[in-house]
């Protein structure tokens, strides 16, 4: 059984203030035959512009007294229930049906049929697939054009027609009018999504030669991909298209798994990664103590750097150290001079525009001065250069432990919930090695910033 509905709006997406449903018209089509119809206006308790009222007709005064959505809420579900929900271009009348529901606190679904994607299959090469142009060059005729029941008598009329060149299809004929509608993408996200959990982990999608095509980690695999195929992103259509199968492991941490996805991405360089492939880091912030005893920044090229050069950050490239420094110097008042922007000998530019607080022009205290610098390097750099921390594992029987040591992370392990954490070369011992890249250490700060988990400092 089949409902094919139609819908009027005074808008083009659905919003309280400018967009809503002013009419609907719901056949029920017994894949023969129309069987029952239901036609109403819908008060909906906006304004109607003209622009709408010159499209379908519909005026405020005739939907002044017309019942509200919420009045005709059961109707719908009742009319529809059981039923393949029909329409030409289903997406905008089945997403404005929901989306009237979800305003009501209900959800709606239905499994659904587009009679333009049908068309596509059973019609080719049309020129155009709008519900006039369609049914204009097939010789049906349309009462009430723009109108609810106008278009829904004539997308049934076409439905009948697709009904008929799918019976007499040498490849479609056998298959019924639903597995018409299942395109490979379907196939593929219901082949995925079988095989991710819902668990905390890194997935590998393969093309058709099992090459890797992109790495992601998500606390709930199956989630995320579920979003994957529901956006409408160019990239990720064209991903979707070489998709053909998924790795998953399970890490248990969020934490290991975005340790992992990055040294992943770094090493095998997937098509459709963007961010987190760079390897070379060859700018940086660097921070020392002058003979005043002020704290300094500079830019630095890294290969400049040696294994006692204090790191502040380091970039992939100089215009991105540039710009994060200059957005330092703005958020914590700090003095072009002290940056290595300027030279010391004479008051700053910012000092002149008040933007500094002078410590160039001596009116500012090293030790005022220090005080918001030193907070850079608490936000920065991590309390102790060489720590542990743990977290989750895959199960309740095990925990996993991280290793920083000389501010990098080299590595991760599981280990059972009993065993020890205070023998540090033993836990060391057993690592799973990660290559160190200095964004590794923004994402285990900004990490240990969110979550609440047990850290262990140790010396070497």
């Amino acid at each position: 059984m089949f409902a094919i509905i139609d819908i009027e709006t005074c808008g083009g997406s659905f919003d309280y203030k400018r967009g809503r449903i002013t009419e609907i018209c719901i056949l029920i089509h017994d894949g023969l035959q129309v069987v029952d119809q239901y036609t109403t206006l819908i008060n909906p308790e906006c304004n109607i512009t003209p622009y709408f009222t010159k499209l379908t007709g519909i005026t405020n005064e005739m939907v002044m007294d017309a019942p509200k959505f919420y009045e005709i809420a059961k109707k719908i579900v009742e009319l529809t229930e059981g039923k393949i929900f029909v329409a030409h271009n289903v997406a905008f009348d089945y997403g404005f049906i929901k989306d009237e529901f979800a305003s009501l606190g209900a959800k709606y679904q239905r499994e659904t049929l587009c009679t333009v994607r049908l068309s596509r299959k059973l019609i080719p090469n049309r020129i155009s697939y709008s519900l006039g142009h369609l049914c204009a060059a097939l010789g049906i005729e349309i009462f009430g054009r723009h109108r609810a029941e106008g278009d829904a008598v004539a997308t049934a009329k076409l439905f009948d027609l697709l009904l008929k060149l799918k019976a007499d299809h040498p490849q479609y004929k056998t298959k019924g009018v639903e597995a018409l509608m299942t395109r490979r993408v379907d196939n593929i996200k219901s082949y995925i999504l079988k095989k991710l959990p819902e668990e905390c982990g890194v997935y590998y999608f393969l093309d058709a030669n099992k090459n890797i095509i992109y790495i992601g980690k998500s606390k709930n695999a199956y989630q995320r991909a579920m979003a994957h195929f529901n956006t409408d992103s160019q990239k990720n259509k064209k991903m979707l298209f070489e998709l053909m199968d998924v790795d998953f492991v399970e890490y248990g941490s969020e934490l290991v798994a975005l340790l992992v996805e990055t040294d992943e991405i770094k090493k095998l360089k997937p098509k459709y990664n963007r961010a987190r492939k760079k390897t070379e880091f060859t700018d940086a912030i660097v921070y020392f103590e002058d003979e005043q005893g002020a704290i300094n920044f500079e830019l630095k090229k890294t290969d400049e750097c040696t294994d006692e050069t204090p790191v502040l950050l380091k970039f992939t490239s100089y215009s991105l150290a540039r710009e994060k420094l200059e957005g330092l110097i703005d958020e914590f008042g700090l003095c072009l001079s002290y940056c290595g922007l300027t030279s010391k000998f004479t008051p700053c530019f910012h000092h002149q525009i008040k933007k500094c607080h002078g410590i160039c022009n001596e009116a500012e205290s090293v030790l005022n001065y220090n005080f918001r610098a030193a907070k850079i390097l608490k936000t920065y750099l991590f309390p102790n250069p060489n720590f542990i921390i743990l977290d989750k594992g895959r199960n309740s029987l095990e925990k996993s432990v991280i290793v920083v040591e000389n501010n990098k992370v080299i590595g991760y392990k599981f280990m059972d919930v009993s065993d020890p954490v205070t023998q540090v070369e033993f836990i060391k011992s057993g690592l799973s090695r990660i290559d160190y890249y200095p964004d590794q250490s923004d994402m285990v700060r900004g990490w240990l910033n969110k979550n609440k988990v047990k850290v262990i400092n140790y010396q070497i």
